[in-house]
């Protein structure tokens, strides 16, 4: 009958966050609930506490891997390395190694003179070309290693040397002998070394070398014994990369480097592990025997036939299909593998000023018609010397400060969809390309699809001006690698508008007008330093108004205005820019056509005052 069934108690049980004491309770309780005519004895020495013990100890167990388990799905908790290192490498961050420190280094020569056309001039036919990973050293015994080849016959676009030289000795009638020439290069620490590896016939896909050294800060060069360049890319699915080529036009004074997207079939990813600090060189997949397997597939491949039938129903396609390639570059076969690296680094590469005197290994070239002893003589007189200390080097990242970095790599992206990213890309040309010094983005007004990028740089003299030509086609080329297909961005030249402040000032009965006056001056050229100007950033008047007034000394101001500068204005030269002020101006804010920046060019004669 159902009044003479017996209901079992039923309780709520967990057994998540528990430790061995929680899961044999648990365990003890539902023993003596439901098998308690079967077992009374469950302390520790029966045999009902020995299965109570294995129980919990398995339960304990697996709670503690499923706990453990968990944390390792997370960057913040992970706690095996191999596990934050897996989520280093799928945030998309490539750590490296030690950093290196890099320096501007004097080189200076002696070489005889040559009188041309009634003066005395360095002989070019004797000036000599230092090489690129010429090595030097500091008195501290860090390596430094020249970034490019300095040619010290070098000549700007009027026909003078580059370098600069002055007199060294002179005969007795005085004239020069001797000029002491002098050129600046680029030098990064760190040791320079070369791994060869061999590659047997057929090696497998993707296959990986090992570096010798520690700490690689950045892979040279890699070559097979066929002479084929083998391509640094961020990951093997990228087929193209720049490269950098001397610019030969008019502008090369002010961009050195022109750039072009090649294809990159032959490629290899530089991996470095965070915690033995080495690092390995993984190659493509292909052969290039079959090169078609890495070039974008034929579309007429994917063509659909029809079999009896005049009719086709819908279906869905992946479009990858016809972009991706099958091999992701090509690996290296039957051949000699040479890779050349740079290693080293750290703080204390940081090296003071002056203290890079050694020469550890001259890499240099005369021409050919230069005497033997007169390159001799030169070679004797080569010295180097560092005027200012080297900046930029700095240890190892642990795999802690790597892991604080997973965050913000997540939000980047390697593609121009906003305004910041475009900017961003912008600011990150390669300097030898060209400097950007200001930039903005604005809507295209005739194209919704299109953005206007207004880009200014600075001359030799430090003045805004505009972009030069080469400068926007590396841009260009640059910035098209990163674009969304549907996106056009209009390269345009920023107008500089150059201006003068006039203002007028009663001075304090107390105080000497022309020490307030000097400091009104200074204080209103630390505010209207061009530094802290942006492209279409207007001038408050306000600003000025606030800084004049709370000048020590200043009792009231009475006028204060803007002019427009343009052209050549008592022997200064501005850009031709002409921009009327007043009809720019509104509710005490003066405002620049779209796409300006303005520039106090001169400020010594540029503020002008008048103290009452």
């Amino acid at each position: 009958m159902a009044g003479d069934q017996q209901l079992k108690n039923l309780r709520n049980r967990t057994y998540l966050n528990k430790d061995f004491d929680a899961f044999r309770g648990d365990l003890l309780r539902y023993a003596r609930t439901y098998f308690g005519d079967k077992i009374q004895d469950f302390s520790e020495a029966s045999v009902g506490g020995l299965l109570l013990d294995m129980a919990a100890t398995v339960s304990d167990s697996m709670s503690f891997y499923l706990d453990h388990q968990f944390r390792e799905m997370s960057w913040s908790t992970a706690v095996e390395n191999a596990n934050v290192s897996r989520m280093i490498a799928e945030a998309g961050i490539k750590p490296k190694g030690a950093a290196p420190s890099v320096v501007t280094v004097s080189m200076y020569v002696q070489a005889p003179s040559k009188l041309v056309n009634g003066e005395y001039v360095p002989n070019e036919d004797t000036l000599p070309k230092v090489l690129q990973s010429t090595l030097l050293a500091s008195s501290a015994g860090v390596i430094f290693s020249t970034a490019e080849d300095v040619d010290f016959a070098e000549k700007n676009r009027l026909g003078d040397l580059v370098a600069k030289y002055n007199t060294g000795t002179t005969d007795a009638s005085g004239n020069p002998t001797t000029f002491i020439l002098k050129r600046d290069v680029t030098c990064i620490s760190g040791k320079i070394a070369i791994e060869t590896f061999e590659v047997g016939t057929n090696p497998e896909p993707f296959f990986s070398v090992s570096l010798g050294n520690s700490d690689p800060s950045e892979i040279l060069e890699v070559l097979d014994s066929e002479g084929n360049v083998y391509y640094e890319v961020q990951t093997l699915s990228q087929d193209t990369v720049f490269r950098a080529f001397p610019n030969f036009s008019a502008d090369s004074e002010e961009v050195s480097r022109s750039i072009e997207v090649i294809p990159a079939p032959r490629r290899f990813v530089h991996n470095f592990n965070v915690t033995s600090r080495r690092s390995t060189i993984q190659f493509g997949g292909g052969t290039a025997l079959t090169t078609a397997d890495d070039a974008i597939p034929d579309p007429e491949t994917l063509a659909l036939p029809l079999y009896g039938t005049s009719t086709l129903n819908r279906f869905s396609i992946d479009p990858n299909s016809l972009l991706n390639t099958k091999t992701l570059g090509v690996k290296p076969e039957n051949t000699t593998v040479r890779v050349t690296y740079r290693y080293g680094g750290g703080a204390s590469h940081n090296v003071a000023a002056r203290t890079i005197r050694g020469i550890q290994t001259l890499k240099i070239e005369f021409p050919d018609n230069c005497p033997a002893s007169t390159a001799s003589s030169i070679r004797a007189s080569f010295d180097v010397r560092n005027d200012s200390p080297a900046a930029g080097g700095s240890n190892a990242p642990t795999i802690e400060e790597v892991r604080s970095q997973i965050p913000a790599a997540r939000n980047q992206q390697e593609r121009i969809v906003t305004k910041e990213d475009l900017i961003s890309r912008v600011y990150t040309l390669p300097t030898k390309l060209g400097r950007v010094y200001r930039a903005a983005v604005r809507p295209n007004p005739d194209n919704p699809l299109a953005s206007q990028l207004f880009i200014c740089s600075k001359d030799s003299s430090g003045f805004l001006t505009v972009s030069s030509d080469t400068l926007k086609k590396n841009l260009r080329v640059y910035l098209n690698e990163y674009r969304l297909i549907s996106d056009a961005i209009d390269v345009l030249d920023a107008r500089v508008i150059n201006f003068r402040v006039k203002f007028t000032i009663f001075v304090s009965p107390n105080s000497n007008k022309s020490t307030t006056l000097q400091s009104v001056i200074a204080r209103l050229n630390d505010i209207l330093s061009v530094n802290n100007f942006q492209i279409d950033q207007p001038i408050m008047l306000s600003d000025l108004q606030n800084v004049i007034i709370n000048t020590g000394g200043v009792l009231t101001l009475v006028d204060l205005k803007i002019e427009s500068l343009s052209g050549t204005v008592q022997g200064r030269s501005y850009s031709n820019v002409t921009h009327n002020v007043k009809q720019y101006t509104k509710r005490g804010v003066v405002f620049g056509p779209p796409g300006s920046i303005f520039e106090l060019r001169y400020s010594q004669n540029d503020i002008v005052g008048t103290a009452l």
